[in-house]
């Protein structure tokens, strides 16, 4: 049974970074779909810049065309926190017991594990894929203590593991990551500078529409 792959964020604004890794997960782990799940109330970070339903509507336009991507808006609609391990809770009835889950991560992400809500019990729910940065695999070693006892005995290098079990799972997955980060598009927005060719057009024009992320700067439209 194909895998479905699981991406949250606060997608502040979504840019190809996100879009390439989830398209590269997608391809090396054959995933039947890449549900997209912009965070409502991100607990671990700060007041995003945009209002969830500007974002949810930006992963939207992002993902349009694309038929293995899938816009999943629970988060935005909910009033908790929106820890990951209560999302997959809610997608394990509805895709069913036995049908595999991916729930795909950075490296730094992954690597700050322990400190998420219930973060053992994700490993009941989902299998783990991590992005591999070139030139930097992930290895046990540079994990904390309680993440790598976890970790140790469920580590794969086989996707075929990952398609015969529902959960349980961690496999790195190597890719060309772009150095591309909401922090520094909106940094750029705010100086006034344009942010194209980092994220799709339809995400520029509906930044520049809506004044996001300005801070009194706009940049020119024809840049």
């Amino acid at each position: 049974m194909r895998p479905v792959g699981i991406l949250g964020g606060t997608f502040d604004p979504i840019h190809f970074g996100h879009l390439r890794l989830a398209e590269e997960m997608a391809q090396q782990l054959d995933l039947e779909e890449v549900r997209f799940i912009p965070s409502g109330r991100p607990w671990h970070r700060d007041v995003p810049g945009a209002q969830p339903t500007q974002r949810l509507e930006m992963v939207r336009l992002a993902i349009a065309g694309n038929p293995r991507f899938r816009l999943d808006g629970r988060e935005v609609s909910s009033d908790s926190p929106g820890y990951t391990v209560e999302t997959l809770a809610g997608l394990r009835p509805e895709l069913g017991a036995n049908r595999p889950l991916c729930l795909l991560l950075g490296a730094d992400a992954f690597l700050g594990l322990a400190t998420w809500h219930r973060w053992q019990a994700l490993f009941e729910l989902a299998h783990i894929a991590v992005a591999q940065r070139p030139g930097f695999p992930l290895r046990v070693e540079q994990m904390g203590a309680a993440l790598r006892a976890e970790v140790e005995g469920r580590m794969s290098n086989d996707p075929h593991q990952l398609q015969n079990t529902p959960c349980g799972k961690v496999m790195a997955c190597p890719m060309a990551l772009l150095d591309i980060s909401a922090t520094r598009i909106r940094a750029a927005i705010a100086a006034g500078q344009s942010p194209r060719y980092l994220l799709p057009d339809a995400v520029v024009d509906y930044i520049q529409t809506h004044h996001l992320y300005r801070q009194g700067k706009q940049w020119n439209s024809k840049q």
